[in-house]
């Protein structure tokens, strides 16, 4: 992997900050878009402007065409069997809150059970504690070992014969920790129970294969993996998306409208009411371009090259905690003593560093963690061991200015 020249492609990564050259440490928060995906939205909105389906047309053909072969692209991308599989969205989180709205309340009823885990995302908790109050079933955690891994022990012992969904996040956002989908799968399958998986985290940063997995819903968003921001996707094994309701209703989504009722189309449609991201798909579709050009274990193994680095350089700073397993993504989480994360942030962008700092949509995660906050250094195939080295650098003057304060 030729990570210079991978850089070059990335036209936001060319400027300064506050007088520094920009490294950006915040991908998992949102990754930088090459030039590629730039031109691809670009060139919809000049050449191709039209909506989709509907025009006969040239420009509505054209629309069609790339807005179809992106969800091919995607298909692909995660070796579903189907593009009917294939939902656009909004992002992982519109992603989530379908299948919470739609499967959730038709399939729970009082004395089922969610199972979750605190490491998730606020996307992956709030839904399940809503569709929980609404049908009256209960949710319940996976306990999080000392490293904030799950143990499959625990897994076996919180999933049982009343569990109907297991919801769980591919890799923690805060922790970095990577969960063993395909084993949690076979866990939920055995007591009847159906698997959604949090990909937010994943799609970006390792090959993803829903089939291999055995999950029956994988969400995640374009943003996070070069995309345009504003789209998603939702995998769902066909015979359980056939059986769900649509959650939003309009044009776009239907057959037949009568006055007093109407039909849906068949799948992927019947989800997508409205006129789609257009080009946010299109968009995604160049971005996953991108990444099989670059090569999804050539990403990944970048980033545990580049995550094994940056602790090692990390841990000699005295006085930092760092959060989360030694197997890890390619993000590292924590704190320096006496300096709160957003002072922290702040001082590193001073030096033209972008991380990020707060509770990180993981509020429960947090308290586990016993902290109020956090900083957060997430990387991916644009960055390099000079980001790290310059974050450390940062960080040892950060320290030495809050002890020169205090």
């Amino acid at each position: 992997m030729d990570v210079k020249a991978i850089r070059q492609q990335f036209p936001i990564l060319q400027q300064e900050v506050n007088g520094h050259p920009l490294v950006y440490l915040d991908s998992s928060a949102t990754s930088q878009k090459p030039a590629s995906v730039i031109d691809a939205v670009n060139n919809y909105y000049r050449e191709d402007n039209s909506n989709v389906h509907r025009g006969v047309h040239t420009l509505g053909t054209r629309a069609t065409e790339k807005y179809e072969g992106a969800r091919e692209k995607v298909r692909r991308f995660i070796n579903a069997k189907s593009t009917a599989e294939i939902i656009f969205t909004r992002g992982t989180t519109t992603a989530i809150n379908t299948v919470a709205s739609s499967y959730g309340q038709a399939n729970l009823e009082p004395g089922d059970e969610v199972v979750i885990t605190q490491m998730e995302h606020h996307s992956n908790i709030i839904p399940w504690q809503q569709v929980v109050k609404k049908t009256g079933a209960t949710l319940k955690y996976i306990p999080l070992q000392d490293d904030g891994t799950v143990s499959m022990e625990d897994v076996k012992k919180t999933v049982t014969s009343n569990t109907k969904i297991v919801a769980i996040t591919h890799v923690s956002n805060v922790l970095g920790t990577i969960n063993p989908i395909t084993d949690i799968a076979k866990v939920a399958h055995d007591q009847g129970a159906v698997l959604l998986v949090d990909g937010a985290q994943g799609a970006p940063h390792m090959q993803v294969d829903v089939q291999k997995m055995d999950c029956d819903f994988y969400a995640f968003s374009g943003h996070k993996m070069c995309g345009p921001t504003g789209i998603g996707v939702l995998y769902g094994k066909k015979e359980l998306l056939e059986k769900m309701e649509p959650v939003e209703f309009g044009g776009e989504m239907i057959d037949f409208v009568n006055l007093y009722d109407s039909t849906w189309k068949e799948l992927p449609w019947k989800f997508e009411g409205g006129t789609p991201i257009i080009a946010g798909a299109i968009g995604l579709g160049a971005a996953i371009d991108f990444l099989n050009e670059v090569g999804m274990d050539n990403i990944l193994e970048h980033e545990h090259k580049l995550a094994d680095y940056a602790m090692k350089q990390m841990r000699t700073i005295d006085g930092i905690s760092i959060f989360g397993p030694e197997e890890r993504a390619a993000l590292v989480t924590f704190n320096l003593d006496d300096v709160h994360p957003h002072d922290t942030a702040t001082a590193l962008d001073a030096e033209g560093i972008a991380v990020r700092a707060g509770h990180h949509c993981a509020q429960p995660l947090m308290r586990w963690l016993d902290v109020t906050a956090t900083a957060r250094a997430s990387f991916y195939l644009y960055n390099t061991e000079e980001d790290v080295d310059r974050l450390v650098d940062g960080l040892l003057k950060t320290k030495e200015f809050f002890g020169n304060v205090f």
